[in-house]
């Protein structure tokens, strides 16, 4: 109770330093420390997105506008709403490890190509002996933390999971709706784990998940992006739902992997995801980019060494 008492005083934080921000995205995450307090914070701040009840409620309640100039019929103005308008989300990490920092911290992005053979000898070990802690999933599944915010549930051990906003969704905008449906399975890590045995799984997440959205916000699965990340940003298995309009991190081609095209791939191939080839981002400032470049993983040619042993023979070249 201390903790949270805290937390709601900022004046008490000490920023060391920016790790990243987006001025397209309106962010910005810091690394620092509370006052009194041992141990690394990370603070995430958003700007939240406009609705019509925003721009409704600036009208009412007492929004003084500052002019900057006017010039014929354009005027540039900057408007400071009511307090209440104008509520930043905060999200707050602690304790923060080194894992938790180097994932906020802004860096050079490469492009991966991830063979069966890189996944096996590289990532999974790598995975198995560094990932971060899951004991906030598990809290969720075992109902010790955020009940509340639960919107659909399906207990079956095998093929249910619980659907819930996403940390980044504030579970009131619905510009920016944004849920995680958390498998109850346990072991089941990321894309490469699946196989035609869990076609039944992806199946209830897609169309349970789908309606339960639909009941409850009102937007149908044509309105919606349901993806997998890869790789994920925790490695317990779980499916993202966001609205359509809404252009949520992660979305872009190398991050991004359909449910619908996922559930086609194994449908067609049941050991497609252990046998495929991935792209994916990786940071310079990741502990697993230094393995990939020691390996010479991210040169050209040793990369597409790698990738296939399929190089063009000499015999029969002009």
């Amino acid at each position: 109770m201390e903790s949270e008492i805290e937390f709601q005083d900022l004046s008490k934080f000490i920023v060391k330093r920016v790790l990243s921000d987006s001025s397209q995205r309106k962010t910005i995450c810091v690394e620092g420390e509370f006052q009194d307090k041992d141990g690394k914070f990370i603070l995430l701040l958003e700007k939240k997105a406009f609705t019509e009840d925003n721009v409704k409620n600036l009208c009412i309640e007492k929004s003084i506008l500052k002019k900057e100039f006017i010039n014929d019929v354009y005027g540039s103005y900057e408007l400071f709403p009511s307090t209440e308008l104008n509520g930043v989300k905060a999200t707050v990490i602690y304790p923060a490890s080194e894992h938790h920092i180097k994932k906020f911290e802004r860096t050079r992005v490469h492009i991966l190509e991830e063979t069966e053979e890189i996944y096996n000898n590289i990532t999974l070990p790598y995975i198995l002996q560094h990932q971060l802690s899951l004991e906030w999933v598990f809290n969720i599944l075992e109902h010790k933390s955020e009940k509340d915010r639960i919107v659909y549930e399906d207990t079956d051990p095998e093929n249910g999971f619980i659907l819930i906003p996403d940390l980044k969704w504030d579970g009131k905008q619905f510009e920016t709706l944004y849920l995680l449906a958390i498998c109850n399975k346990r072991g089941l890590k990321s894309l490469r784990d699946l196989n035609s045995s869990h076609i039944q799984l992806l199946n209830n997440i897609l169309y349970s998940g789908s309606k339960a959205i639909e009941d409850k916000y009102g937007l149908t699965r044509s309105r919606l992006r349901i993806f997998f990340h890869y790789p994920p940003s925790f490695y317990h298995l779980h499916v993202h739902f966001t609205y359509i309009d809404f252009e949520a991190p992660g979305i872009n081609f190398e991050r991004a992997h359909s449910l619908v095209s996922v559930l086609e791939n194994i449908r067609t191939k049941g050991d497609y995801y252990q046998r495929t080839t991935l792209l994916f981002p990786i940071r310079e400032s990741e502990n697993l980019f230094v393995k990939y470049k020691e390996e010479g993983l991210l040169s050209p040619v040793n990369n597409c060494k790698r990738v296939k042993n399929d190089e063009p023979s000499n015999e029969n070249v002009d």
